[in-house]
């Protein structure tokens, strides 16, 4: 009985075969993380920069269009509207835009009240269409759902109880006179 236990191990020591079976599984596994990391960093970047563009849009919209200045709803829609790639944006999308003194500088509060899908709708912290000549801030905040929330960069972002994790874009603008 030893003696057969010790003959299958000594065989199994020297058998080669299914070594690279082995390797490939790891390797697989590490190649396969860095790949869905590549594709969730790039459709992200993808996100981000359709809604920095937008936003760019619409405030140019706002800043040269004297004496029609847009609601709250026009300006998510015309943000909605040129960001094709952002599922769900009118009800992802939060707005807030301020109206603040150059000499006496102070910036949006850093810490965004992003809402969530699934919370009452309150889509503006405060949106103030300004004054001739004033300086405004808008900032654009978008809930969203990683592509792969489990693997890679996916599930090293910050998310929310539901899953979401948030973009953000900040942009200035002088209002034109009237």
């Amino acid at each position: 009985m030893m003696s057969s236990i010790q003959t299958f191990a000594s065989r199994f020591r020297r058998d080669e075969d299914g070594n690279a079976t082995i390797e490939f599984a790891f390797y697989f596994t590490v190649f396969f993380l860095i790949l869905t990391a590549g594709v969730e960093i790039a459709y992200m970047n993808l996100r981000h920069s359709m809604l920095e563009r937008s936003v760019d849009l619409v405030v140019r919209d706002i800043r040269l269009s004297t004496g029609d200045v847009p609601s709250f709803a026009e300006a998510r829609n015309k943000i909605c509207e040129e960001a094709a790639i952002l599922e769900d944006c009118e009800n992802n999308l939060r707005l807030e835009m301020v109206e603040v003194d150059p000499r006496n500088f102070w910036t949006i509060d850093p810490n965004p009240d992003c809402r969530n899908a699934e919370e009452e709708p309150r889509p503006v912290r405060n949106f103030t269409p300004g004054t001739d000549n004033a300086l405004m801030l808008i900032r654009a905040c978008l809930k969203y759902k990683p592509m792969m929330p489990t693997t890679g960069l996916g599930k090293e972002l910050y998310k929310d109880s539901d899953g979401y994790a948030q973009l953000m874009v900040t942009s200035a603008f002088v209002q034109e006179p009237r």
